[in-house]
């Protein structure tokens, strides 16, 4: 490690280290304007100048690495007059003004201490005022264009644009007008790396900055990045990202950085509430709304027992939470009716990775993706949907990794992409073996693997000889020969690393899917090493969590089975678990609807909402006696169909962890209190319990009370004490004990509670029943979107709410030419089970016979529209493909005029 002097001050530092960080780690100050330690050096604004002892002129620290003996000098009076005139030259056009309103700015300061006065004047030509989140003012702009290389370097968006040479170049957004009409993803990276506040967020000018911060992780999707929340007069009004978060690595999505308005919502409930008989709402104190909902659910144990009552748990709540919430179920209520929102996502990876490598998660981490030589999407629009490491795919493949997309539809990752496979909706088993057949065929095998780690390899191979892709053409709709080269990728140029999404998982072969994508890891040896893996992008930023926590009614913490751990789980309750076999959430409604289940109590999911066939759920829920619903807005099941209403805190007003993607489990801190009598879903589940006569079995003080038993439950996770979890990133489980570093890497040596051999997965393909027929010739997939997050609950009461419009139907510019359609004409969209109508929106990445939307508006029943298909394994809906018709609805006049109501393309 070189040795070198800074001001006299003996530093050692790492190779490789330049002057500017080494001087930085030593608490030496060093101006610089154009620096982020997110983004190469670029030397651009040339004020962090140094003497370096032999040099013959001043050099820029943060372009130039240490050496062994470096002698530097870095305030000298010299620098400091060389540094007035670059700050003079930088601040040329810089608006006066801007340094009265912020003088505690760095920028204003060195100006200040450099005697620098700007002389600009503010053009309102240079102020964009366009974006609901971004606030533009160029008149601040001093062309260290940090805003252009975070956008390309960190993004991947290259919205920002260097326009013009020398003193008349500018930045400017990709439109070539304002920054709303650009390409911009709203991520707010420029925003956070802007030094001199030409681009804020918007309303930030007139707001009084936050008072205090308090680090967190993300309530929206299962990436889990870490994120600063900056408060004032407990209200959060602004969120930064995290520079030393290992999984976002100071970068956040539109979501993470401005999707808190929903906190401080005017709808938000803050008061239990009891509906009357008259079906009124009527608020209540704590007592009264405990003993209202326990003694409706009293009642139905009594007379119907505990197999007639269930709890559905949500993915938004924190570790701790879930966990009380199925222990609540099994002890305070006697049933193991009890499940998650996992059920209907990622349930079948869970299901199809433990069945072949014995541990239902992830096996590698985001980290992986910058090891990966060839990175696999299959069912994923990971840009949209987990923003963060899209980015970071986005960014591999720009440095040279390969990218295989397989997908219907031509997602952003495509335009990346070596090859990407646009396969018939509901193909992806067919898919997954055409390559495995390939990886056969051409002897693509990793023999030394297979000889070593992989059992079943005959039998599978006289199996798959029959998916030769020039044999499943048929079927997938897939040139063979780029079918081909995707194996050739995946197999040949590893280290390979897999992610997957609901596009796999959302399937009536969702779970068969998994397996398929595992055989592949298998057959190449692309498991138990960095760089590799099966990956499953988790939805909601705690689904992972709330299933290992126990909301499985076939398992117990850990996702050990019910028979497996009962008497340990026991033991340590001091109570006993049931042994009835308990019924899943499809199974819950499906009970409810035949009159079998009579209460249900749901914690955070909308799930007339979000689950399919809309209708039979209403009049499933609409057949209880008793429906509790945990939540913190008067969501479509409390507002329809709920007896019994109890506010919950938002993920920004508890404590506890959340589970990310990646098995990574992190800290949650509360950045402001609960608003009126809002409680803590654990606070919630232990008066219940208490009223079921339990509360001594709930009595924890605090979270960390919560996550010890946990501890002491679950074996994988016993070293994981939340003061290793309070340190950036949290942990990786399996962590057994307190001197474990956590998990990284799944299966290096082993595959749990199978051995050292994991065995290959005969699949055969089915064709879904949802498959079109001349009556119904498209497909509608359903799936989610940039701005707008599951349900809306959240994303609809923020900022967000600004960027996204309403639900559309996209459809393909040749299909909408073929119906008489021009962009915006409501369509009514029909299949076998329901219809509803809305406009339409070209999108070229669709290919023919195929549409898309989203599902989260209250306003359009889209998921009236779904069928009753399931996965056999998980009962996971088939939200992903569903024939449907489409028909031009005219307006009424048009129709009596001309006597026709609509054209329907067939």
């Amino acid at each position: 490690m070189p040795r070198l002097t800074i001001d006299g001050l003996a530093v050692t530092c790492p190779d490789g280290t330049s002057i500017l960080s080494a001087a930085g780690a030593a608490g030496i100050d060093i101006p610089a304007l154009c620096h982020d330690p997110r983004l190469r050096p670029s030397g651009t604004c040339r004020l962090c100048v140094v003497d370096v002892a032999g040099a013959d002129r001043p050099t820029a620290a943060c372009t130039t690495p240490v050496t062994d003996a470096m002698v530097v000098r870095t305030a000298t009076p010299a620098l400091h007059a060389l540094r007035k005139s670059l700050l003079q030259m930088l601040v040329g056009r810089y608006s006066a003004a801007a340094v009265a309103d912020s003088p505690d700015l760095p920028l204003h300061r060195l100006l200040t201490d450099h005697a620098v006065v700007p002389a600009g004047t503010t053009m309102l030509e240079l102020i964009d005022q366009s974006h609901p989140a971004i606030h533009v003012d160029l008149n601040r702009c001093i062309s260290c264009w940090r805003c252009v290389r975070i956008c390309d370097e960190v993004q991947g968006q290259f919205v920002w644009r260097i326009d013009g040479r020398g003193i008349e170049s500018k930045v400017v957004p990709d439109s070539g007008a304002t920054l709303a009409a650009s390409s911009c993803v709203s991520c707010g990276a420029c925003v956070d790396t802007c030094p001199t506040e030409a681009l804020t967020d918007a309303g930030a000018a007139s707001a009084a900055p936050p008072t205090a911060w308090t680090r967190t992780t993300c309530p929206y999707c299962a990436v889990g990045c870490e994120m600063s929340v900056g408060t004032r007069d407990g209200r959060i009004t602004e969120i930064r990202p995290l520079f030393d978060a290992p999984v976002n690595r100071g970068h956040l999505c539109v979501k993470g950085r401005y999707g808190f308005g929903f906190t401080h919502s005017p709808d938000r409930i803050t008061t239990p509430m009891v509906r009357d008989a008259a079906g009124q709402w009527r608020s209540v104190d704590w007592n009264e709304a405990i003993a209202a909902a326990v003694a409706g659910f009293r009642q139905v144990l009594d007379r119907s027992g505990p197999a007639a009552v269930g709890v559905l748990s949500s993915a938004r709540a924190t570790n701790e939470e879930n966990y009380l919430a199925q222990k609540f179920a099994r002890v305070a209520l006697g049933t193991n009716n009890i499940d998650c929102c996992a059920r209907v996502c990622h349930a079948p990876s869970a299901a199809g990775l433990k069945s072949v490598f014995g541990t239902g998660a992830a096996t590698n981490s985001f980290d992986d993706i910058e090891m990966a030589r060839t990175i696999m999407v299959c069912g994923s629009n990971t840009t949209e949907a987990h923003p963060i490491v899209g980015a970071r795919i986005k960014q591999s493949v720009l440095r040279g990794a390969h990218l295989i997309v397989i997908d219907p539809r031509r997602i952003e990752l495509a335009r990346y992409a070596d090859v990407h496979l646009r396969p018939r909706p509901g193909t992806v088993v067919a898919v997954l073996n055409s390559m495995a057949a390939v990886i056969l065929d051409e002897g693509l095998l990793a023999a030394d693997f297979v000889a070593r780690r992989v059992d079943r390899f005959d039998d599978f191979g006289a199996f798959i000889a029959d998916y030769v892709p020039e044999r499943t053409v048929e079927v997938t709709g897939l040139d063979p020969a780029d079918v081909r080269r995707a194996a050739r990728l995946y197999a040949q140029q590893g280290p390979s690393l897999q992610f997957h999404g609901l596009g796999v998982t959302e399937q009536v072969q969702g779970t068969e899917a998994v397996m398929c994508l595992a055989n592949l890891a298998l057959l190449t040896g692309n498991v138990g090493k960095p760089g590799t893996g099966c990956n499953p992008l988790r939805g909601q930023n705690n689904v992972q969590g709330a299933a290992l926590m126990g909301c499985e009614p076939h398992h117990l913490t850990g996702s050990v089975p019910l028979a497996t751990a009962k008497d340990h789980t026991a033991g340590i309750w001091a109570a006993p678990i049931p042994d009835a076999t308990g019924l899943d959430a499809m199974e819950m409604l499906d009970a409810a609807g035949s009159g079998t289940v009579k209460a249900l109590w749901v914690i955070g999911w909308d799930i007339l909402l979000t689950q399919p066939q809309t209708g039979v759920v209403r009049q499933a829920l609409d057949q209880l006696e008793v429906l509790v619903v945990q939540d913190l807005f008067l969501n479509e099941t409390a507002r329809r169909c709920a007896t019994v209403f109890l506010p919950a805190a938002s993920a920004f007003e508890k404590d506890g962890t959340f589970m990310n993607s990646e098995r990574r489990v992190q800290r949650v801190r509360a950045a402001v209190p609960a608003p009126g009598s809002a409680k803590s879903d654990a606070e919630i589940i232990s008066l219940a319990a208490a009223a079921c006569g339990w509360g001594q079995a709930f009595s924890y003080r605090q979270p960390a009370d919560i996550w010890d038993e946990i501890r002491r439950v679950w074996p994988a996770g016993a070293g994981m004490t939340y003061a290793r979890l309070d340190h950036p990133g949290g942990l990786q489980w399996p962590c057994p004990d307190s001197s474990h570093p956590g998990t990284r890497v799944l299966h290096t040596d082993a595959f749990p509670g199978i051995g050292a051999r994991a065995a290959l997965r005969r699949v055969d393909y089915r064709r879904s029943t949802e498959m079109n027929d001349e009556s119904y010739p498209f497909t509608l997939i359903t799936g989610r979107q940039l701005y707008a997050f599951n349900a809306g609950t959240m994303t609809s009461r923020s900022v967000t709410a600004a960027l996204t419009g309403g639900p559309v139907l996209d459809i393909s510019p040749g299909d909408a030419a073929a119906l008489g359609l021009v962009e915006g004409d409501p369509v009514r969209i029909c299949s076998r089970h329901g219809a509803a109508t809305m406009p339409c929106r070209l999108d070229d990445g669709l290919p023919p016979a195929t549409v898309f939307t989203t599902f989260g508006c209250p306003d359009v029943a889209v998921n009236a529209l779904l069928g009753p298909g399931r996965d056999p394994t998980t009962h996971t809906p088939e939200y992903k493909m569903t024939a449907v018709h489409l028909t031009r609805e005219l307006p009424a006049e048009n129709a009596r005029d001309t006597g026709e109501s609509g054209r329907t393309l067939t």
